[in-house]
């Protein structure tokens, strides 16, 4: 399974971008994950990565509970598929690309900065992985 988390905006916040980038690398122990910044006047995420199961970050999107994220990253594992998350910034996403996405997932029906839902998406990501092996981290 390959994860990709594509973000729009400066990574300015340092201990949000710290915090991120610690669940991203305890993730990379079970899948190949990458997470940068992308400009969407330069970047198709749906052109660069075809094949994907694109997820967009939205407020107005499906709630989903760690249990079912963690069914969704289950998913991608048994199906090899990549995956892709979409986090927009101060603007959020381009509205075509919440359109194209194959699933909207709400992280909370409040607004949070976009370096914070990186680092909560990430742990997430995390969690799925743990769970899904029965580390005990998920407790």
């Amino acid at each position: 399974m390959r994860l990709a988390i594509l973000f729009v905006g400066k990574p300015r916040d340092a201990h949000a971008n710290a915090l991120a980038e610690e669940f991203v690398s305890r993730a990379a122990h079970y899948a190949r994950i990458e997470m940068r910044e992308i400009r969407p006047d330069r970047y198709d995420p749906f052109a660069r990565r075809p094949a994907a199961f694109v997820v967009a970050l939205d407020a107005a999107g499906q709630f989903m509970d760690s249990a079912g994220f963690a069914r969704l990253i289950e998913r991608g594992e048994r199906e090899d598929r990549e995956y892709v998350f979409l986090v927009g910034g101060h603007d959020g996403l381009p509205a075509a690309w919440r359109e194209r996405a194959h699933l909207r997932l709400s992280l909370s029906p409040m607004t949070w900065p976009h370096e914070l839902a990186r680092a909560c998406l990430a742990e997430q990501i995390y969690r799925a992985f743990a769970s899904l092996r029965g580390h005990p981290y998920p407790r």
